[in-house]
């Protein structure tokens, strides 16, 4: 599991606790299945924190791409802006 550097294990896990992020998303940009990042979320978590986050995700329909109603097919909310040039775009 040292494939990842500090900083996308940070991102990883904040991915991971996020409730909207699937589990595809996760597997898409860094390329680790459920399986995997359950066990990245237990060597790097708390226990408590490890035993709330997967009674949290357990499941959770919006961790899992194919169980969602509307079958969202992008990772971000539709609503959330652009950034270009530290700026945010306006709509």
């Amino acid at each position: 599991m040292n494939k990842f550097s500090l900083r996308e294990i940070d991102r990883i896990i904040e991915m991971a606790w996020e409730d909207r992020t699937p589990f595809e998303a996760i597997f898409n940009q860094f390329n680790i299945n459920e399986k995997e990042l359950i066990s990245l979320m237990r060597n790097n978590l708390k226990r408590n924190s490890f035993k709330l986050w997967r009674e949290r995700v357990s499941g959770r329909k919006t961790k899992h791409s194919v169980l969602r109603d509307n079958g969202v097919g992008r990772f971000k909310c539709n609503l959330q802006r652009g950034i270009s040039n530290n700026k945010i775009s306006k709509r």
